[in-house]
């Protein structure tokens, strides 16, 4: 072979080997990436994950069960914009690795026995439409009938337009869901990630007994541009970050995603489960 034909051939690299940091630009190793539960080793920068990633990083391995699987999107008000609402379901599914916007699974962290939900931001925005709602409401209840404390990963643009007043209407059902879960004393820990905004963060996200986040999430209702625009001011610097909140004081903490599994293990411990043998012993000294 001769040596120009050499340099003239294309060497070809697979694709996805490389993932480059948007926040600062460092060029990734994927399989380190993913190793790294997707944290850049440069700068911490959280990279988003499906609801499925979600759910392998904080659950145990063994024993997992995945919950209200039948409950299913249909589209009742027959809506259609550029695309019916029925396409844009059957494309978000293959496009996601969730059936819908949240998914929930009964497990078990560092073998506490938990009912934990994740939200997929790749499947329609992370938008909560009926079976949000749905869904929500159910595992309320599961947690309550079979007393396990209660996790939601959030991530959503917010109300899902194609469902029109019934995604809207999701707000109300959750917040009465939430109710049920403090009326039996049954923990309900919500961590936000990035971004939580809309009617996810006007409801059921701010609800927790304790709220934590990932560090640098976005969280809060109108977009930072719409906000400037309405009230005619330049927001600080930070505001919407999970940062600026807990400076804020409106979140409990924010947990960087190596240490979030440990994390809730304390404090389901510290809610439910310790609590529950103080006052077993309390009675029984009594």
């Amino acid at each position: 072979m001769k040596i120009f034909d050499f340099f003239k051939r294309k060497k070809t690299i697979p694709e996805g080997l490389w993932t480059k940091c948007p926040q600062c630009k460092e060029l990734l190793y994927t399989p380190d990436l993913k190793e790294n539960l997707n944290v850049c080793p440069e700068c911490g920068y959280h990279f988003r994950l499906s609801a499925r990633e979600r759910i392998d990083i904080i659950l145990d391995k063994k024993g997992r069960k995945e919950l209200f699987g039948e409950v299913q999107p249909t589209d009742p008000l027959e809506f259609s914009d550029l695309k019916p609402y029925k396409q844009r379901l059957e494309e978000a599914k293959k496009k996601s690795s969730a059936d819908e916007a949240i998914i929930f699974c009964e497990g078990t962290i560092y073998g506490r026995s938990v009912v934990v939900g994740a939200m997929d931001f790749s499947f329609i925005g992370g938008s909560m439409g009926s079976v949000v709602g749905e869904r929500f409401l159910r595992a309320c209840k599961y947690a309550v009938e079979n007393k396990k404390p209660l996790i939601v990963f959030t991530a959503s643009g917010g109300a899902r337009m194609q469902e029109s007043i019934l995604s809207l209407m999701q707000m109300a059902k959750t917040t009465f869901a939430v109710g049920i879960l403090r009326e039996h004393k049954i923990p309900y820990i919500t961590v936000l990630t990035d971004p939580t905004m809309g009617g996810v963060s006007a409801s059921f996200a701010f609800l927790g007994d304790i709220i934590l986040a990932e560090p640098g999430a976005r969280i809060g209702f109108a977009g930072a541009r719409v906000i400037e625009q309405t009230i005619k001011q330049k927001l600080p610097k930070g505001f919407q970050t999970a940062e600026f909140l807990l400076e804020k004081g409106l979140i409990d903490n924010v947990i960087h995603r190596k240490d979030l599994k440990v994390y809730l293990r304390d404090m389901v411990d510290m809610l439910f489960y310790k609590a529950q043998s103080w006052s077993l012993v309390n009675l029984q000294s009594s």
